[in-house]
């Protein structure tokens, strides 16, 4: 392995520059156990849970692994209520909660508590103490990356431009995540409503890399070892692989995302902000096709947003219909294979070997 690796990979506590992604909703403690048993950094993201959860979680994985484990938790501004525009998003809404013979709710709530107010959760982590802590949409207050830091945890931030990057660098986090506009799931964009670079992967590495001076780990589109190579060639750190998980066998997903995962959706991933209320990848699906029209300017906060897709979501489900659903993927989707979390590591492993000898 090059050696300007080797800094990130003490820092990481792993043996390959392999990162499986936080995906919350889809990562399991037995996925990110089976990955930091194969020398990456097994990731759990527990944004959507409370502290108690997160510490269950946690267990969970310590009981499989004593590798290194990064939690990644949302730093996202906390929702502003507006009425009016939620009971107008439920309307529009309700001829879809029609289709599945279900009604829309009465009002929606701010499902999740960001990092920025749950204290408990910083709390936990305290305590529990896993070896990195990652933040997506943007950065904590100071005296918590300073509690963290305190407590021996490494630090990384989701940036998916300079400005983001430089920020996460004058904040003293240990490394940057170079998320291209290519990657699954929600931009870890600091303002949603800013204008987005879009910037892809490989520019996005290549300029972070040359800018900041902490490590940067790249993110979006990379499903094998010839694209953990690339990246590495461009002067990431380590690889952060998100998609390339969704179909093991410790994956979360339901069999609905599997079997759409395995489609023809899988070559038609859309940016879209109607799931959810911020931008995030998906899966072609009919909830993205419905939100093709809408107006950004419609959409509730997130993750307001996110109850009324949760909501519709479990009545399709209910119903028979999958379509529903927050299956987010990057644009390396058709790369997808299916096989046990250790058995992908393995090959990963072996295809990275292949590709950089």
């Amino acid at each position: 392995m090059p050696t300007h690796h080797s800094s990130a990979l003490d820092l990481l506590g792993i043996q390959v520059p392999i990162i499986q992604a936080p995906m919350a909703g889809v990562s399991s403690p037995a996925m990110a156990a089976a990955v930091s048993n194969q020398g990456g950094l097994g990731s759990m993201g527990v944004g959507a849970m409370t502290a108690t959860q997160a510490r269950d979680a946690i267990h969970q994985f310590r009981a499989l692994s004593s590798g290194p484990l990064n939690i990644n938790v949302f730093t996202h501004r906390p929702a502003q209520a507006d009425p009016h525009k939620e009971q107008a998003w439920l309307q529009r809404l309700s001829a879809e909660f029609a289709r599945t013979g279900a009604k829309p709710p009465q009002a929606l709530r701010e499902i999740y508590t960001s990092f920025l107010v749950d204290y408990d959760m910083l709390t936990m982590l305290l305590e529990e103490k896993p070896s990195v802590v990652s933040f997506h949409f943007g950065l904590p207050h100071q005296d918590q990356i300073e509690a963290l830091h305190k407590a021996g945890i490494t630090l990384m931030a989701a940036a998916t431009n300079v400005e983001e990057a430089l920020a996460i660098e004058a904040a003293g986090i240990d490394a940057v995540v170079a998320q291209g506009y290519e990657a699954g799931g929600h931009r870890g964009m600091f303002n949603p409503d800013a204008e987005d670079s879009r910037l892809g992967t490989f520019a996005l590495t290549r300029v972070l890399a040359k800018t900041v001076k902490v490590p940067v780990i790249a993110a979006g589109g990379i499903m094998d070892g010839k694209g953990i190579a690339a990246v590495l060639a461009l002067g990431a750190s380590a690889a952060q692989l998100g998609t390339a998980f969704i179909a093991t066998d410790e994956s979360l997903a339901d069999a609905g995302f599997r079997q759409t995962l395995f489609s023809d959706a899988a070559h038609h991933t859309v940016m879209t902000r109607v799931i959810s209320g911020r931008p995030a990848r998906c899966l072609a699906n009919a909830f993205t096709r419905w939100g093709a029209t809408v107006p950004d300017a419609d959409v509730p906060d997130y993750p307001i947003t996110y109850d009324a897709g949760k909501s519709l979501n479990a009545a399709g489900k209910a119903a028979g219909q999958s379509g529903y659903g927050a299956q987010w993927a990057g644009q390396g989707a058709p790369l997808a294979r299916s096989m046990t979390t250790q058995a992908l590591m393995q090959t990963l492993k072996a295809e990275l070997d292949q590709a950089t000898r």
